[in-house]
C-alpha cells in the first residue's frame, strides 16, 4: 500500500489470499473420502516436462473410496502410474489399460489425529497472515495520521474497520478448520 493512501478493500482482499490459500490446503489433505482433488499436487514428467495429471487424464470418484484416473494417451500410462506412486500420498494404483483404479484406504486414530495437527497448523498460518495483513493496514494508518494526511478521528474509525476485517477472517478460518477436522474425524 503506498503512503497517503489507505484501501480498506485491499486490507479485505489480502485477508481473503490467506482464506484462499488455506481452502487450497485443507482440500490437499487426505481424509477417508475419495476425492479428485487429491490428485490436484501430482506431477507428471510427460513430453519433456512437469506437467498436472489433469492434463494428461480424467479424474473421477465412481465410489466414495475410489478415484478413478482416465489417462487419455496410452503412452503415458507408465509415466502418470509412477507419479501417483512418487507423489507421497500413499496410493497405489491398479492399472488396467489406460485406466488406473486407486482405493483410498481407511484412516487409522492415529493418522487421522496426524491430520487434524497438519490442519491446526495450517490454520495457524492463515491466521498469522491475516494478522500481518492487519498490522500493515494499522502501520499505514498510523503514518497517515502521524504525517497529518488524515485526522485522529478517521485513522480510529479505519483501524476499526480494519480489526472487523481481520476478526471476520479469524471466525472463517475457524469454521474451515472446524469442518475439516470434522471431515477428518468422520469414520
Amino acid at each position: 500500500m503506498p503512503t497517503g493512501t489507505f484501501d480498506l478493500n485491499e486490507v479485505k482482499r489480502r485477508m481473503q489470499g490467506a482464506i484462499q490459500s488455506l481452502k487450497h490446503e485443507l482440500g490437499g489433505l487426505r481424509t477417508g473420502r475419495a476425492s479428485a482433488s487429491m490428485l490436484d499436487p501430482v506431477q507428471v514428467d510427460a513430453y519433456g516436462s512437469h506437467m498436472p495429471l489433469n492434463q494428461l487424464a480424467t479424474v473421477s470418484v465412481p465410489e466414495p473410496r475410489l478415484i478413478s484416473v482416465q489417462v487419455w494417451d496410452k503412452s503415458m500410462v507408465k509415466a502418470v502410474e509412477k507419479a501417483i506412486v512418487d507423489s507421497n500420498l500413499g496410493l497405489s494404483p491398479a492399472t488396467e489399460g489406460q485406466v488406473l483404479r486407486l482405493r483410498i484406504p481407511e484412516l487409522n486414530e492415529e493418522r487421522r489425529k496426524e491430520l487434524v495437527k497438519v490442519a491446526h497448523k495450517y490454520a495457524e498460518a492463515a491466521k498469522v497472515a491475516a494478522r500481518h495483513v492487519r498490522r500493515d493496514g494499522l502501520d499505514v494508518l498510523k503514518k497517515l495520521e502521524k504525517n497529518h494526511e488524515m485526522s485522529e478521528d478517521d485513522q480510529k474509525r479505519h483501524a476499526d474497520e480494519v480489526q472487523k476485517a481481520t476478526d471476520g477472517t479469524i471466525t472463517e478460518i475457524d469454521q474451515l478448520l472446524a469442518t475439516k477436522e470434522k471431515e477428518i474425524l468422520t469414520v
